[in-house]
């Protein structure tokens, strides 16, 4: 994952949680709405930012380092 990335994540998360917020949302139903304009917040954002470098902002890369995701894998075997 990349620092775009990691960015664009973070956005759909902070637009989600203040819409819901804004709009008292309970219950799934209505959290799940929020999250929907949230994503969307953060693809209209990362949209404009691709068209405009004429890059792609999602990458192969992984945010772990190699040894910490073979941690991880080993970890949830044993649960």
């Amino acid at each position: 994952m990349s620092e775009a990335e990691l960015i664009f994540t973070v956005l759909a998360e902070l637009s989600t949680r203040q819409i819901a917020e804004t709009e008292n949302a309970e219950g799934i139903d209505e959290n799940k709405k929020a999250s929907v304009k949230g994503g969307c917040i953060a693809k209209k954002a990362r949209a404009e930012l691709e068209l405009e470098t004429g890059k792609s902002v999602i990458t192969e890369k992984n945010f772990l380092k190699e040894d910490n995701v073979k941690t991880l894998k080993l970890r949830n075997k044993r649960k």
